[in-house]
């Protein structure tokens, strides 16, 4: 016999109503999310149907191989991320990690292959110490038990403080992040499929660099992993 008292109740983090056992969101709440449905096969731009390759990834083909997202950045996960980031709000960013899980496990499921290990992108040091957590690190920290796949986070070293991508345009960005990272063990990627983890994707550029550096080492795979991607200005 289960006594009343004895069951552990489930509230939604959004909206605190009741939401069934094991379960961070209730359905209403889950349903409203700005899911990513039609996006670029490979980049996940947002776009008006799936199946498509964006113009820039046609014009211009990235060095990853595909970008795997749940969520354009739109409200309310733009707002939860922030919180995250900069409100060291860890129990939102453990809420839309657990999301991403549940949509990696159904790409893999449809396919997707498995990487060999997660690689969080790496936060410039004056950044790290003012916020005093990496995102991207506990991200990956949270992705890989449930994913079954290790995190790395010794290999990929960031040696420049840049500059802030958030206020810069696509070029500028690329510039920015020249010789920004290094590796510390060549070696240990020849062959390797790499997941690169972050929280948002928005031009691409980090990931651009990240998967040319990796791939030059000898990676055969780099895709990327982030809670949201940004549409085009204007989109």
């Amino acid at each position: 016999m289960v006594y009343d008292w004895l069951k552990s109740e489930h509230y939604c983090q959004l909206c605190d109503e009741r939401c069934e056992a094991d379960q961070s969101l209730c359905a209403p709440c889950e349903a409203d999310l700005p899911w990513l449905d039609g996006q670029c096969s490979i980049c996940a731009l947002p776009l008006p149907t799936s199946g498509l390759i964006c113009g820039d990834c046609l014009k211009r083909p990235p060095t990853f191989d595909h970008v795997a997202v749940p969520w354009r950045f739109a409200f309310p996960v733009d707002s939860l991320i922030t919180r995250f980031k900069h409100q060291s709000r860890w129990l939102l960013g453990r809420l839309l990690a657990e999301q991403l899980t549940r949509h990696l496990q159904h790409a893999y499921a449809e396919d997707l292959p498995r990487p060999d290990v997660l690689l969080p992108v790496p936060l410039a040091r004056k950044r790290l110490r003012k916020r005093g957590f990496n995102q991207a690190k506990m991200i990956a920290d949270w992705l890989s038990p449930a994913l079954a796949v290790p995190v790395d986070m010794q290999l990929l070293q960031r040696v420049q403080d840049t500059q802030s991508q958030q206020q810069l345009d696509a070029a500028s960005r690329r510039r920015n992040l020249r010789q920004a990272f290094r590796l510390a063990d060549q070696e240990r990627l020849a062959g390797r499929h790499i997941a690169i983890v972050d929280d948002v994707l928005t031009t691409g550029a980090t990931a651009e660099a990240l998967a040319r550096l990796l791939k030059r080492a000898g990676a055969v795979r780099v895709d990327v992993y982030c809670l949201a991607r940004t549409p085009k200005p204007g989109d």
